[in-house]
């Protein structure tokens, strides 16, 4: 059964939809984004009261968010935090957006935002196994959980938001010269106590979720004179690109100066520097050298949550995030499952076996695996051209969490030339790769092409690969499974052994067990 299911995350700052199609397990496909700017925390700096006009401007966007739901015939789950939570006249608000946007909306406490943002994260970053330290930056809030395996050690939310902050310490438009060490001192202060009880739990990695962390990541990025990637999931902020863009945005006094910064979304200008001041002092205080930035968050986690509640369901999907989202995405395009697998396994068994001439990486290894579990999925487009149909799914698909930019592009990349043309630097893509990145793309298609010729007959036939080395030359001897014959895999492994050749530095020959025997 398919359902359609959508989660409105309002926020203190924005309010965030996410529209998505789920099937019988836990995974969902998204089908619809939409954010606004909403503000509706603005006017106060204790939150205390939602403005009349913040209000109107929160029913609008309802109503609008809404109707994209019921445009996909989605079940809409909507979650209010900070703003709402906070506010002594939360109700008129909840009551205005039943009976003017005809949305139902659950507000939840410091906490539990933070236990669905961790859902959320866990569907996008690769760390179900590991200890993570998740700090979640938002407009009125600060969520900072400790958790590991989907569960939660310790979790503070604090009423330390960007927008709260602006209010507070960066209310006009010109910088005022003492703002910025009053701001450190207050935040300093009010995480001493949190610091004490997150390293009582210890942790192994950090992961930051939202929009000003997602905005530094961006900042930081043009400041370094990269292009944008597609994705910054999977990001790496590091403390001193943090502090580079955090004394930026102190140099430019005024707003106007601000906007104009790279990698700064305008609409964020007035809110960023106080953001990027939570950050920075989280960070210090919790002695964390870099955090892993997560594009999945609460409306994310809140969708997953509905999903539980309506049918129960588990986290186990999580523990391989990135295997398992090759895996689904293949499902969904790859008619062929069986012979993606077997050429994946030669694939496997050929890197290990030439690893002492090409010396890649057990990372390269992840990267050829989900290369030849999806090398085939541009048939779902067409035969002809499939190789480069499927650069164009991989490279475009929303179903590779827990993947960089990077890693996609090169999974992309390595299945883009598991036929037809080797890469060249007259191909665009290819050529706009640094070298080292080249050098695996190379490797790594050159160990598919002949993995995916072992299995030309679709049969399986291969059981097992060994490798001799035979006065220069590199003998990889195929054994077939009982009473079946492997000619034509050898007649095509041989015929597109070339680029391994190149890469390996030796001249390649595929043949039998059996003809070796003779």
């Amino acid at each position: 059964m398919t359902d359609v299911l959508a989660a409105l995350d309002i926020g203190t700052n924005s309010f965030h939809l996410v529209v998505a199609r789920t099937g019988s397990t836990d995974r969902f496909e998204v089908i619809a984004r939409e954010k606004e700017l909403v503000r509706l925390g603005s006017g106060s700096a204790d939150m205390s009261v939602l403005e009349p006009d913040a209000i109107d401007r929160g029913i609008a966007a309802l109503r609008r968010l809404g109707q994209v739901a019921v445009a996909h015939g989605a079940e809409l789950y909507a979650v209010a935090t900070s703003a709402v939570r906070e506010a002594d006249n939360a109700a008129e608000f909840i009551h205005r957006a039943r009976d003017e946007a005809g949305v139902e909306v659950q507000v939840i406490s410091g906490p539990e935002e933070a236990r669905l943002i961790h859902l959320g994260v866990l569907q996008a970053v690769p760390v179900f196994d590991r200890r993570l330290l998740l700090i979640d930056i938002g407009g009125g809030s600060t969520e900072i959980l400790v958790g590991q395996e989907g569960e939660t050690l310790s979790v503070v939310s604090l009423k330390v938001g960007a927008l709260r902050l602006t209010e507070r310490f960066f209310s006009s438009n010109r910088l005022h010269p003492s703002a910025v060490d009053s701001c450190r001192r207050w935040l300093q202060a009010t995480l001493a106590p949190v610091a004490r009880q997150v390293r009582r739990h210890g942790f192994d990695v950090t992961v930051g979720s939202s929009g000003t962390i997602a905005t530094l990541c961006a900042m930081a990025n043009a400041r370094s004179g990269s292009d944008a990637p597609r994705t910054f999931n999977n990001f790496v902020l590091d403390v001193d690109d943090l502090a580079a863009v955090v004394d930026d945005l102190v140099e430019a006094d005024t707003l106007d100066v601000r906007r104009k910064l790279p990698g700064l979304d305008p609409s964020r200008a007035d809110i960023i520097l106080a953001g990027a001041l939570i950050a920075q002092e989280t960070l210090a205080a919790l002695d964390v050298e870099e955090l892993v930035y997560s594009d999945y968050a609460l409306r994310e986690g809140a969708l997953l949550d509905a999903l539980h509640r309506r049918r129960g369901g588990t986290l186990h999907h999580l523990h391989d995030l990135r295997r398992r989202s090759v895996e689904h995405l293949a499902h969904l395009m790859d008619d062929e499952p069986d012979h993606s697998a077997a050429a994946a396994r030669l694939a496997l068994e050929l890197f290990d076996l030439t690893e002492p001439w090409h010396g890649a990486s057990g990372e390269d290894r992840e990267l050829l695996e989900a290369a030849a579990l999806l090398a085939n999925v541009g048939l779902f487009i067409s035969h002809d051209g499939h190789h480069k149909h499927a650069y164009y799914v991989i490279r475009n698909s929303e179903h590779l969490a827990g993947f960089t930019d990077n890693e996609i592009e090169l999974i992309a990349q390595i299945a883009r030339y598991h036929r037809k043309s080797p890469p060249k630097q007259g191909h665009e893509a290819f050529a706009a790769l640094d070298p080292d990145d080249q050098w695996r793309v190379r490797v790594l298609a050159g160990i598919l092409r002949v993995a995916i010729g072992l299995d030309r007959t679709h049969d399986g036939v291969v059981a097992e690969l060994d490798l001799i080395e035979d006065d220069g030359e590199l003998v990889i001897v195929v054994k077939p499974r009982k009473r079946a014959s492997a000619d034509l895999e050898l007649f095509t492994a041989n015929e597109r052994r070339g680029l391994l050749e190149e890469v390996l530095g030796h001249p390649v020959r595929i043949e039998s067990v059996a003809n070796r025997a003779r």
